[in-house]
């Protein structure tokens, strides 16, 4: 397994209370994708980016990050043999993300994600 890419999960109230902070006043212009409950926040220069979540729309907890990674399936497995606890089981999502839910030792809940192609 790869990381290609770790993103903050900052939970927030409201998406589209919040984003006028990450946009106006950081820059964070260019909208990724907004389903209501998540939305990506990206700079165009330099690529860097938070995620705002209000909750999960379909894991029973929020996680603290999002990793992408390019093999989700030996991500998957490897937690599995490692003895890490699944908070949310291997599931390809509604939009498209495969993806599950791991606990790091220190409790923080960590999402393990491949986007599609």
């Amino acid at each position: 397994m790869r990381v290609i890419r770790v993103m903050a999960d900052l939970r927030v109230a409201d998406v589209e209370a919040a984003k006028s902070f990450y946009t106006d006043y950081l820059g964070l212009s260019t909208e990724e994708f907004n389903m209501g409950w998540v939305a990506r926040y990206t700079s165009p220069a330099s690529g860097a980016n938070i995620q705002l979540v209000t909750r999960d729309a379909t894991a029973p907890e929020d996680p603290v990050i999002s990793v992408q990674v390019d093999d989700v399936d030996a991500a998957y497995e490897a937690a599995q043999e490692l003895g890490y606890e699944i908070v949310h089981p291997l599931t390809t999502e509604p939009w498209g993300v495969r993806r599950f839910f791991v606990r790091a030792p220190d409790g923080n809940v960590i999402n393990i994600a491949r986007h599609r192609d």
